[in-house]
C-alpha cells in the first residue's frame, strides 16, 4: 500500500472531493471517524427530539413515566439505536453503495424497489417535518404571519446544502459543531436551574414502548446510514462515527425534552409547549437560533438521500436535479403538514425497518460475509422476506404505535390470537431478535440443502 503525504495536491484533491453525479462513477472515501460522529452528530441534535419526548414521558396513553425511568429509557434506546444505526454504515463503507442500493443484495434489484419506495416516503416526509420546525422556531422568534417565507427559505437552503454533500460534512466539522456544543450546554443550565420533581415519582409501567420511541428515531436514519459511509475510509470509522455521534446527541436532546415537560412547560403532554418554553428562557432565543440553523442539516440529510434511494430504481439521473425536485416537494408539504399526525406516521415507517435490517446485519455480516451481488442483475433472495415480515409482526403486535386506524387494525388482530403484551416486552428489541434469529435459521438450513 502507497501512502499519500497530506501536504500532496492527491491528497488535497481527495479531501476537496464531492460526491459522485450518477450511480456508475466510484465514490471518493475522505471521511475519517471523527468526521462522521460530527456528522451523525450533528443529525441528533434536532429540535424533533425534545418534541418527540413527549412519547417518552407518556408513552401511548399510559400513565407518565417517573424521570429517571424515562432518561434509562433514553439512554438504552439510543444506544440499541445507535448501534443499529452503525451496522447500517458497515456495508456502504465497504461496498461504496448507497444504501438502497445495498438491499439488492438481499432481496435483488427489484425486491428492493419495496423498501426503496418506503424510504422515499420516509426520506421526504422527515424532511417537510424538519423544515416545518425550522420555520416554526424562527416564526416564533419574529412573527407567525412570516412562517411560510421561513419554511421556504429553509427548504431553498436544505436543497442548496444537498447538492455538495462532503462540502457540508466538512462545514460541520470545522465550525457548527462548536456553536452547537456550546448551545446545548445553555439550554441544559437554563432548565436545570429551574429545578426537578422526585426522580422516583411516576411509573416504570411504559418503560419498553418509551425505549422503542427513542430507539426509533436513530433506525429512522439506518436506511440512509450507507449513503454518507460510502464515503468513509473504513468499515470501522463508519461504525464509531455513527454510534457514538448519533448516541450522545440523542441521549441530549431527548433528555433536554423530558427534562424541559417536567419543568419550563409544566405539561407532559405538550410537545409543541417544548419550542415555546425554551424560547423563553434568558438567552434561549439565541440557543435556539443556531439549533435552528442547525436543524437544515437534517433536512438536507433527507432530501439527499431521497435523491440517492431514487438512484437505486434511475442510477444515471444526475443527483442535483433530484434534490432541487425532492426539495421542491418537501418545502410545498411543510407548508401544509401537521407536525405531530405526520411525526406519528414517520414512526410507524421507522418500525418497518428495525426488522428488515436485523435481516441485512445477520445475513451480511454472518452469513454471505460480504458476499453480496449488488448489480443490475441481481436476483433476490425472497425467502429473506420472510423474517423481514415475522419481525415486523411482532414489531405491531407489542407496539402498533399511535396512528388509531393502525392500531385498531393491530388490537383486532391482537384479539384474534389471544395475545396480550407483556409490561417487559420492547417492540424494538423482540422484532430484531426474531427476524434475526428467522435469518439465522433459514441461513442454517439453506446450508444444509447445499451440503
Amino acid at each position: 500500500m502507497t501512502l499519500t503525504d497530506p501536504a500532496s495536491p492527491d491528497a488535497a484533491a481527495a479531501n476537496n472531493a464531492e460526491a459522485p453525479l450518477t450511480l456508475d462513477t466510484a465514490p471518493p472515501q475522505p471521511l475519517g471517524w471523527v468526521d462522521q460522529a460530527v456528522l451523525w452528530g450533528s443529525l441528533g441534535v434536532s429540535l424533533l427530539l425534545p418534541v418527540a419526548a413527549v412519547f417518552v414521558l407518556r408513552p401511548f396513553g399510559l400513565p407518565e413515566l417517573a424521570p429517571i425511568a424515562a432518561l434509562t429509557a433514553i439512554v438504552v434506546g439510543a444506544l440499541v439505536g445507535s448501534a443499529l444505526l452503525g451496522l447500517a454504515a458497515v456495508p456502504g463503507a465497504r461496498t461504496g453503495a448507497p444504501a438502497m442500493v445495498l438491499l439488492r443484495g438481499l432481496l435483488g434489484r427489484r425486491g428492493s424497489y419495496l423498501p426503496t419506495g418506503l424510504n422515499l416516503v420516509q426520506c421526504l416526509g422527515w424532511a417537510a417535518l424538519e423544515v416545518f420546525v425550522i420555520a416554526e422556531v424562527a416564526a416564533r422568534l419574529t412573527t407567525p404571519s412570516l412562517r411560510p417565507l421561513f419554511v421556504v427559505l429553509a427548504g431553498v437552503l436544505a436543497t442548496l446544502m444537498a447538492l455538495r454533500p462532503l462540502s457540508v460534512v466538512r462545514v460541520l466539522r470545522r465550525y457548527a459543531g462548536w456553536l452547537v456544543a456550546l448551545a446545548t450546554a445553555y439550554l441544559f443550565y437554563a432548565v436545570l436551574r429551574q429545578g426537578l420533581p422526585p426522580l422516583t415519582r411516576g411509573s416504570w409501567a411504559g418503560f419498553w414502548l418509551a425505549m422503542d420511541v427513542v430507539v426509533a428515531l436513530p433506525a429512522s436514519w439506518a436506511p440512509l446510514a450507507a449513503d454518507y459511509a460510502r464515503h468513509s475510509k473504513s468499515g470501522g470509522a463508519a461504525f464509531a462515527g455513527a454510534f457514538v455521534g448519533y448516541s450522545i446527541a440523542a441521549i441530549a436532546y431527548f433528555s433536554l425534552g423530558v427534562l424541559a415537560l417536567l419543568t419550563v412547560v409544566g405539561n407532559p403532554t405538550d410537545p409543541v409547549g417544548v419550542v415555546g418554553a425554551l424560547l423563553a428562557l434568558p438567552v434561549g432565543a439565541l440557543a435556539l437560533v443556531i439549533l435552528a440553523v442547525d436543524e437544515v442539516d437534517e433536512a438536507f440529510a433527507n432530501v439527499y438521500s431521497t435523491a440517492m434511494s431514487v438512484h437505486n430504481i434511475a442510477p444515471r439521473m444526475d443527483r442535483r436535479v433530484l434534490a432541487v425536485v425532492v426539495g421542491a416537494l418537501a418545502t410545498t408539504l411543510g407548508l401544509l403538514v401537521d407536525v405531530i399526525a405526520y411525526e406519528s406516521f414517520l414512526l410507524l415507517i421507522g418500525s418497518v425497518f428495525v426488522p428488515l435490517f436485523a435481516v441485512v446485519a445477520v445475513d451480511y455480516f454472518l452469513l454471505r460475509r460480504g458476499a453480496w451481488d449488488l448489480s443490475a442483475t441481481s436476483r433476490g433472495r425472497l425467502v429473506l422476506t420472510i423474517p423481514w415480515a415475522l419481525g415486523f409482526v411482532a414489531y405491531q403486535l407489542i407496539n402498533p404505535g399511535t396512528v388509531s386506524w393502525w392500531v385498531a387494525l393491530w388490537t383486532a388482530v391482537r384479539e384474534a390470537l389471544g395475545f396480550t403484551p407483556a409490561p417487559w416486552m420492547s417492540a424494538s428489541l423482540l422484532s430484531f431478535a426474531v427476524a434475526a434469529l428467522a435469518t439465522g435459521v433459514i441461513g442454517w438450513r439453506g446450508r444444509r440443502l447445499a451440503a
